[in-house]
């Protein structure tokens, strides 16, 4: 029966990363078939597969190991779903960004001989950025096209966290935190034209600056924009995320701070 139901888990996650799409980008650089002058737009969805999640959180001074490889992954179903969208004329853009995080840990307690614990973790966020070309040029013997853009703006940010512990007495009462803030994010994008139909993307997001107890929140994607139709793309790569979070509430401190890399695919959608 275990191996049935991890087999099923495996087919949800599998089916939820193929089809599920990837934005590293939308369009600094117009896609084929796309104008330069007038507004474009992109829409895309994507999931990330976490290959490695490393950390720890901590709620109401308690503090447990957030240790995950692919396995623990794929049996807690843990990954991270996006939508982004992007309007663009000429070198000026706008981008509206969502994001849903969900992570899963469990196993013995170490403060606590014979406990075990169980966490629960959920983030999302909604950003809207402007966004500027700043640099539009050709490279190579074929003059491959390049750009580089920068952007800004704001994030609403939102984490959860519950706890359970276990010892040989018996469960103890679940222990929660959440919190919501408002926090800066600046990001940079670049992409290189390959050919007609692939181009070269990376980026890097920054966000927290000490806002709502958040340090530093990092996302940092490369990878490639394969464009088989002209309304619409495909997108894989390889994405590292990172979050260092600490505040206080009534119930003691609250602490997220842990880092994830793996690969990211999608889709993205084309139009004027």
């Amino acid at each position: 029966m275990k191996s049935i139901i991890h087999a099923l888990k495996l087919t949800c996650v599998t089916i939820l990363f193929a089809l599920s799409a990837a934005v590293v980008s939308a369009q600094s650089m117009p896609g084929r078939g796309q104008s330069d002058t007038d507004w474009r737009y992109s829409l895309g969805l994507y999931s990330f597969l976490p290959l490695s999640t490393t950390g720890t959180s901590t709620l109401s001074g308690t503090t447990v190991p957030v240790d995950l490889d692919l396995k623990d992954v794929l049996d807690l179903l843990d990954f991270a779903l996006a939508g982004r969208f992007e309007a663009w004329s000429g070198n000026l853009g706008l981008i509206a960004d969502v994001n849903y995080v969900s992570i899963g840990a469990d196993g013995p307690l170490a403060s606590t001989p014979g406990a075990t614990y169980s966490l629960k973790v959920r983030q999302k966020w909604l950003a809207f950025l402007a966004a500027y070309r700043v640099a539009d040029g050709t490279y190579g013997a074929n003059n491959q096209r390049y750009t580089v853009d920068v952007q800004g703006g704001a994030r609403l940010n939102s984490l959860r966290q519950t706890l359970n512990v276990t010892t040989s007495g018996g469960a103890l009462p679940t222990v929660g935190g959440d919190k919501t803030w408002v926090e800066p994010v600046i990001g940079a994008r670049g992409m290189w034209r390959l050919n007609d139909r692939w181009t070269t993307v990376g980026s890097i997001n920054l966000g927290g600056f000490g806002a709502g107890g958040n340090d530093l929140q990092v996302e940092a994607k490369l990878g490639f924009d394969f464009q088989p139709w002209d309304n619409t793309s495909i997108e894989f790569g390889y994405q590292y995320y990172s979050i260092d979070f600490s505040t206080t509430l009534s119930n003691g401190v609250m602490a997220y701070d842990t880092a994830q890399h793996g690969p990211y695919v999608g889709v993205k959608f084309l139009f004027n």
